[in-house]
């Protein structure tokens, strides 16, 4: 069975958490897009690990993949590699030979174009995602089968260095890239990562016919998509279901389940229009609570009601089989609660999530309220029906506006603190 993660939102949405419970079931996990700029935290115990590359399904010792879809900084994953194996694991990885490296220059480009973007700036990481993801649409990327045969990737920095050096030179920074300099640092990143390297929608699709469970992990959220997010503030990447083909090398007909993750109110990192995002003592106490600080970054989270809307979107696009709501723990104590179901502009009701985003700047949020809970023993919550009653009316409420069943509810960052009311690899 192929089972993928999506983000239904601008990401942080736990997509981490779950993807580390529904790994314990699989046998490969994957990751299909994005790079060093996702950030997915898992507790184990008393212990928290922050991915930014590798897998969620580290801590399993599963199988683990870097589809072609990643964009990959090799110090970041060798950091991350030797911080797993100093934890007594040793990481089964594959990176696959298609996939794009980030080059220093990338780096720097990133930080210097959000610079002169001004009001347009995406709010990147500046970890030169976008830049690598330009260079591989332009056909100037470097991939890792160039890193494998030396004299292509000497020839190919000889051929792209001088042209991001003019384009320094033309910004008017003090940047002086050095090709011998470059050639010898991801070398020694060739010499560590070399027996990692294959072909590995060869490996995933024999690993689908042979019945192996494999798991799809998004990074962002569907709202971030460079396709169908909120334009020009996105990623670089397809992060929704499409992307799971496209960065994998695996057939949409092969994909059994989509899982998509929703956060029980809304938040995101960087700039662009958040409709339903609260300034005031409110925003802060979600903020506060739910710890809504960047796993990347460290940047604070705006936060905000849950907005449907949003969310109904990302349903229409990646036709979820379940959604599962994180966070829930969050609103625990709220007096009032509300969801957002629709959008007013101009006298206009809204349903659909627009595409311009002067107009979604101007949309106002209509709300549906309703009464919060108190706290309340969890592990004495078997099933949705032993839920206190204003928490059922929240949840199916959202159930009945995305016409899609909940899957699981998570009340806490750790794995014994959700409530699985699927469980679609073991069908039960």
């Amino acid at each position: 069975m192929l089972l993928a993660i999506i983000g239904s939102q601008w990401g942080d949405e736990g997509k981490g958490k779950v993807t580390d419970i529904y790994a314990e079931n699989s046998d490969i996990v994957v990751r299909f897009q994005g790079g060093n700029n996702a950030g997915h935290t898992i507790v184990v115990g008393d212990k928290t690990y922050k991915f930014h590359l590798m897998p969620s399904g580290a801590v399993h010792k599963k199988s683990l993949v870097l589809g072609n879809g990643v964009v990959v900084d090799p110090k970041v994953l060798i950091e991350e590699i030797e911080k797993l194996k100093k934890d007594g694991f040793n990481p089964d990885i594959s990176i696959s030979d298609r996939a794009n490296i980030i080059m220093p220059y990338h780096r720097i480009l990133d930080g210097i174009e959000e610079k002169m973007k001004g009001a347009l700036a995406a709010g990147t990481t500046r970890k030169g995602i976008g830049p690598c993801y330009s260079d591989k649409i332009s056909r100037f990327g470097i991939r890792f089968s160039d890193l494998l045969d030396l004299e292509v990737f000497r020839d190919k920095l000889n051929l792209i260095v001088p042209i991001k050096q003019k384009i320094f030179d033309a910004f008017g920074e003090d940047v002086n890239l050095n090709i011998e300099s470059i050639f010898n640092e991801y070398v020694s990143y060739r010499a560590y990562l070399k027996d990692y390297i294959k072909d590995t929608s060869v490996f995933l699709n024999n690993a689908y016919d042979q019945g192996k469970n494999i798991l799809m992990e998004g990074a962002q959220g569907t709202h971030l998509d460079i396709d169908h997010g909120i334009y020009p503030f996105t990623t670089s990447s397809n992060t929704n279901a499409g992307g799971v083909c496209t960065g994998s090398g695996i057939s949409p007909k092969k994909i059994d389940r989509i899982v998509g993750i929703t956060k029980a109110y809304t938040s995101r990192v960087g700039e662009g229009p958040f409709p339903t995002e609260l300034l005031d003592k409110e925003g802060e106490y979600l903020r506060e609570k739910g710890k809504e600080f960047g796993t990347t970054t460290g940047r604070p989270r705006r936060c905000g009601w849950l907005d449907l809307v949003l969310v109904k979107y990302s349903c229409l696009l990646n036709n979820f089989s379940g959604l599962a709501i994180t966070k829930i723990d969050v609103l625990t104590g709220m007096k009032k609660l509300k969801i957002c179901y629709a959008y007013e502009y101009k006298g206009k009701i809204i349903h659909d999530f627009p595409s311009n985003m002067k107009i979604l700047s101007e949309c106002k949020p209509l709300y549906a309220e309703f009464e919060g809970w108190e706290d309340f023993d969890w592990k004495k919550i078997k099933d949705a029906k032993s839920l206190p009653t204003q928490l059922q009316a929240y949840t199916k409420y959202i159930e009945e506006q995305t016409k899609t069943p909940i899957c699981m509810i998570s009340y806490g960052p750790k794995r014994d603190e959700t409530l699985i009311l699927k469980d679609f690899f073991r069908g039960v």
